[in-house]
C-alpha cells in the first residue's frame, strides 16, 4: 500500500517515512519456478558431469581431495560458499535489522583467522599429506584422541547440516506454497544425489556456481532498496533515525552479545575452528597442488568473506529502511526475524517475474553447498578413521563404493535431524554457537599438539573431556535459561490488519486492556547461576581452547611431559622460526624450547622436493607406535624425505 491508499483507506494522512506495507504478491509465478527448478538441475548435472569425466571418482583421492590438482580460486570460492550459506543469507540480515551494525565488526575477525590458518595449521596439515585431518592426532597422540577428534567432527557437522537444511525449509515455507519438510527433502535429496556421484571436484566447482547466484541475489535486493528509497545515503539515514547505526560498544564484558572485543577477538577463536581444523576446510586445502596454493585459498577466503557477510548487512539496513513503519515480525507477517530477506524479495521484488524464484534458489544453493561439504568430509573421516583402521586390507575400489553410500547414508541422517534445528531459535546465533560448543574442544586438541611440544597422550584427551564438558555445560545452560538481548524498537504504526480498516495501533488500544496482556510473564527469575550462562555465544570457542591449554597442559607436566627433542618436527609448527627469524641463532634455539628442527631442516635440503613426489600410501604406523608422535628407528625416513 501506498501513501496514497493509506491515506484514503484511512482518512489520515501517511506518517512521515511510511513505506507501506509489502506491495507484491506472497506467491511464486510460474517462471519463479522455472528459475527455481533450473538452477538445482545446474548444481545436479555438475555431479553427474565429474562422475563421468576424469577418473570418473573410481579412487577416494580423487573423490575426497580431487587427486590434489584443484586451483586456488575455486578453493578459496568454496571455503566460502561452505561457511557462508544459507545460515549467513538468512541470518545476517536479520542480525542488523533487530540488533544493528555492530556485526560488521567481524570482518576483522576474518583477517586474523586468515593469518594464523596460513602459518600454524594449514603447513602442518598439508606435509603430511593426510586425507582425515583427524589421523595427526593419532600421530602426534593416540588411537583414542584420534577417535574423540573424529567423535566429535562428525556430531558437530551432523548437527551443523541439519540447521542449514533448515534455513532454506523455513524461508520457502514463508514466501511459497512448498511444504517446510517436502523442502527440505528436496534440497537434501538434490545435495546427497550429485555429491554422492561427483565428489569433490563437484562439491568445489558447484560450490562457484551457487557463490555467484548469491552475491548476485543480494546485490539485486541493495538495488532496489537503494532506488526505492531514493538512494542508499537515504537508506543510512533512516537506519541511523532508527537506531540501528551502531560501531561504539567497546565494553569489555562477556555477557554482552556483541562488542568490539568479542566480535574481533572472540570470533576469530570460533572462525579458527571452522577453517583451522575442520574436515570440511582441511579437505579443501589438501586438495590444492602445492603448499603455497592452499595458502592462497584461504588468503583469498578473507576479502570474499568480508564482501559477502557486508553485502548481508547492507540488505538488513535495506530491509529496515522499506518496513521501517511497519515491521513484518511485530505485524505478524511474519514468524521471526530468519525470514525476513525471503520475505522481502517476494513482497517487493514480485513484479520482476523469476528474481524470487532465483532469490530461493540462491537460499538453496547455500545449502547444498554446505551440506556436500559436510557429506563428503563425513565420508572421508568415517572410511579413514572407522573403517580403514578397523579393515586395513580393504582394497580401493570397495573404499571408494563405501565412501559414496556414506556420503548418501550422511544425507539422510542430515535430512532426519533437520526436526531437531526446527526447534533450536535464531540460525545465526545457534550455528556459530554449535562452532564454539564442539569447534572449540577439537581447536584445542590440535593446538595443543602443533604449538606445545611438552603435551601428551594423558593431558589431551584429559584436557579435551574438559573442554566439551565446559562448553556443552555453558551452551546447553544458554539453551535453558537464553541471555536476554535487548532488541532495538520498531514500529507498525503505518501497518493495516489484514481485512480491518484501522491501524495496529488503533487496534491495540481499543483491544488490549493491559500490558500484562501483551508482555511476557517475569514471575519466574533466572537462578544466579544462570548469570554465567550469559555468556556471549562468541566466546564459547575461546573459553574451551582455554579450558583445553590449560588443564591438557597441567596434566601432561604431572603425568610426565613429552620431551621436545623425541618429536618428529613435522609433527610441529616452528612458529618460533618465523615470529623470531630476526634473532641471533641461539636466541631462536631457546624459542624453540628444544624441538630439532635443524637436522629436520638439513635432512629436507638433501632430499627432493616433496611437493613433487607421489607420497600417496605411506606408512606412517611406526610414528603412531613409537611413542605418540615420538621419532622412532625409522621415521625421519618416513616423514620427512618426501
Amino acid at each position: 500500500m501506498d501513501a496514497a491508499t493509506f491515506a484514503t483507506t484511512t482518512g489520515e494522512p501517511a506518517p512521515p517515512g511510511y513505506n507501506g506495507q509489502p506491495s507484491g504478491p506472497a506467491t511464486f509465478s510460474a517462471v519463479d519456478y522455472v528459475v527455481f527448478v533450473l538452477v538445482l538441475l545446474v548444481s545436479a548435472s555438475i555431479g553427474i558431469y565429474y562422475a563421468c569425466t576424469g577418473g570418473k571418482q573410481k579412487t577416494t583421492q580423487e573423490f575426497f581431495v580431487a587427486d590434489r590438482k584443484m586451483p586456488s580460486v575455486p578453493v578459496g570460492f568454496s571455503l566460502l560458499a561452505s561457511w557462508m550459506s544459507a545460515i549467513a543469507l538468512l541470518g545476517t540480515p536479520s542480525e542488523v535489522y533487530v540488533y544493528g551494525t555492530m556485526f560488521w565488526y567481524i570482518g576483522g575477525s576474518y583477517i586474523l583467522m586468515s593469518l594464523l590458518v596460513a602459518n600454524i595449521y594449514i603447513p602442518t596439515f598439508y606435509k603430511l599429506r593426510l586425507t582425515s585431518v583427524y589421523e595427526y592426532l593419532e600421530l602426534r597422540f593416540s588411537v583414542v584422541a584420534r577417535l574423540i577428534g573424529t567423535a566429535g567432527f562428525v556430531i558437530y557437522m551432523v548437527m551443523y547440516m541439519s540447521i542449514v537444511l533448515y534455513a532454506p525449509a523455513l524461508a520457502v515455507n514463508a514466501v511459497t506454497g512448498f511444504t517446510l519438510w517436502g523442502s527440505v527433502l528436496t534440497v537434501g535429496l538434490v545435495c546427497t544425489f550429485y555429491t554422492s556421484l561427483g565428489g569433490m571436484k563437484a562439491v568445489i566447482w558447484t560450490d562457484v556456481f551457487q557463490t555467484i547466484i548469491m552475491v548476485s541475489c543480494l546485490i539485486a535486493v541493495i538495488i532496489h532498496g537503494s532506488i526505492k528509497m531514493d538512494g542508499f545515503a537515504n537508506v543510512w539515514s533512516i537506519n541511523k533515525e532508527g537506531g540501528r547505526v551502531i560501531f561504539d560498544d567497546i565494553r569489555v564484558n562477556p555477557t554482552i552479545r556483541h562488542t568490539v572485543w568479542s566480535l574481533i577477538f572472540g570470533a576469530t577463536f570460533n572462525w579458527l575452528a571452522t577453517f583451522g581444523c575442520n574436515q570440511a576446510s582441511v579437505q579443501r586445502y589438501l586438495s590444492c597442488p602445492t603448499l603455497r596454493a592452499a595458502k592462497w585459498s584461504i588468503y583469498l577466503n578473507c576479502p570474499m568473506l568480508f564482501i559477502f557477510v557486508s553485502l548481508c548487512l547492507m540488505c538488513g539496513l535495506v530491509m529496515f529502511a522499506v518496513f521501517a513503519d511497519c515491521d513484518p515480525i511485530k505485524a505478524g507477517f511474519v514468524a521471526n526475524g530468519d525470514q525476513l530477506l525471503p520475505f522481502y524479495v517476494v513482497t517487493e521484488l514480485g513484479f520482476i517475474h523469476g528474481l524470487p524464484g532465483l532469490f530461493i534458489a540462491a537460499i538453496f544453493s547455500g545449502t547444498l553447498s554446505t551440506v556436500s561439504s559436510g557429506l563428503n568430509s563425513l565420508a572421508a573421516v568415517t572410511v579413514e578413521d572407522i573403517i580403514k583402521p578397523l579393515k586395513r586390507d580393504i582394497s580401493e575400489r570397495s573404499k571408494t563404493i563405501t565412501s559414496k553410500i556414506l556420503a548418501a547414508v550422511y544425507g539422510l541422517v542430515a535430512i532426519g535431524m533437520a526436526f531437531v534445528a526446527s526447534r533450536l531459535g535464531p540460525l545465526l546465533t545457534v550455528a556459530i554457537g554449535l562452532m564454539g560448543m564442539i569447534g572449540g574442544p577439537l581447536l584445542g586438541m590440535f593446538t595443543l599438539g602443533i604449538l606445545f611440544p611438552w603435551a601428551n597422550n594423558i593431558g589431551v584427551i584429559v584436557g579435551s573431556l574438559f573442554g566439551f564438558g565446559v562448553s556443552f555445560w555453558i551452551g546447553v545452560g544458554a539453551y535453558v535459561y537464553p541471555p536476554v538481548a535487548e532488541k532495538l524498537p520498531t514500529s507498525i504504526d503505518g501497518c493495516l490488519l489484514p481485512n480491518v480498516t484501522t491501524t495496529v495501533a488503533a487496534y491495540l488500544a481499543e483491544n488490549v486492556t493491559s500490558v500484562s496482556e501483551i508482555l511476557p510473564d517475569s514471575s519466574d527469575p533466572y537462578p544466579r547461576i544462570a548469570k554465567f550462562y550469559s555468556i556471549s555465544y562468541l566466546w564459547y570457542s575461546f573459553t574451551a581452547l582455554m579450558v583445553v591449554l590449560f588443564v591438557g597442559l597441567l596434566t601432561s607436566f604431572l603425568t610426565g611431559a613429552t620431551r621436545p627433542r623425541d618429536l618428529n618436527p613435522d609433527l610441529l609448527c616452528p612458529l618460533a622460526r618465523k615470529l623470531f627469524c630476526c634473532c641471533p641463532v641461539g636466541c631462536r634455539r631457546v624459542m624453540e624450547c628444544g624441538v630439532e628442527y635443524d637436522q629436520e631442516a638439513k635432512e629436507k635440503r638433501d632430499a627432493n622436493d616433496w611437493n613433487n613426489h607421489d607420497i600417496e600410501g605411506r606408512d606412517y604406523t611406526s610414528l603412531a607406535e613409537n611413542g605418540t608422535g615420538k621419532k622412532g628407528p625409522s621415521s625421519n625416513s618416513e616423514i620427512t624425505a618426501f
